[in-house]
């Protein structure tokens, strides 16, 4: 059988599952029968809300706990959610292209990657409209190869096919239903872009915010045009002031903060928390 009388037969067993909650993992089955890969997450994002899992066949210790703290914030930090809001981006991209240079350095690599092993991850972020989108990502554990260029080349070949199914698919009213009952208290991004300002100089609070994003020192150097050295000042002020002493605890911090955001109204997310 061809690859694309394959593709054929599979892509005919998604079109009649359009709307239903099958969708998803028939979807999922097609993809890897294509490009072979170990798991998938499906998410679908829409602003100012908790993200919607639709699909997950991951299944690491302490799952719920995961899971708890990505979808009431950590995933304000996650390379394919930055990649779509902040820059729009479409398509097909790869985990390792989108992720700062000290990624797999952070706490947020090291509390979501560490049980799943996951290698090289490959996602489509596919827009829905101005304000929400699905994220598909398909990971490769540590003992699998990496996605060849001829596999990368053929998922990016039905990436037109991959955002018609979800557009027909996740833009029905009763998916829009259920994520409105699912609605973080406040608004998630403003607490991000101003956590720590009211505790931090300027200059601290953005190289702590580059920190939690999973650049390195190097990185953050070059795109404030400070040196490694006052970077690494920064960092160690910045810490004292908020009185953690590793990057762990200043993204537990975080999260914690975003966790008692039930009156937040704006401004930095510490001044209610600490």
């Amino acid at each position: 059988m061809t690859r694309l009388r394959e593709f054929s037969n599979q892509l005919a067993a998604v079109m009649p599952e359009i709307g239903s909650e099958r969708l998803p993992s028939v979807l999922v089955r097609m993809l890897k029968s294509l490009v072979p890969f170990n798991n998938a997450v499906i998410l679908h994002y829409r602003h100012n809300e908790k993200p919607l899992i639709i699909y997950n066949d991951i299944s690491p210790i302490e799952t719920e706990r995961q899971i708890d703290q990505f979808v009431n914030g950590a995933f304000l930090i996650e390379p394919f959610y930055r990649a779509a809001v902040d820059d729009h981006a479409g398509g097909l991209h790869r985990l390792s292209d989108l992720a700062p240079s000290g990624f797999e350095k952070t706490e947020y690599y090291r509390s979501y990657f560490r049980y799943t092993k996951i290698k090289d991850e490959l996602g489509f972020i596919v827009h829905l409209s101005a304000n929400q989108f699905i994220n598909i990502s398909m990971g490769r554990q540590t003992l699998s190869a990496r996605f060849s260029p001829a596999q990368i080349s053929l998922l990016e070949d039905i990436t037109e096919v991959i955002e018609t199914v979800c557009r027909l698919h996740w833009a029905a009213e009763s998916v829009v239903i259920q994520l409105a009952e699912n609605k973080l208290p406040g608004q998630l991004d403003s607490a991000l872009k101003h956590f720590g300002t009211a505790y931090l100089t300027l200059r601290e609070t953005q190289v702590v915010q580059l920190f939690l994003h999973g650049h390195s020192t190097k990185s953050i150097a070059e795109r404030l045009s400070i040196s490694p050295e006052t970077v690494k000042l920064h960092r160690k002020n910045s810490y004292a002031k908020l009185d953690v002493s590793s990057q762990a605890e200043l993204f537990h911090l975080f999260i914690d903060s975003l966790a008692s955001l039930s009156d937040y109204s704006g401004g930095d997310p510490l001044v209610g928390y600490l």
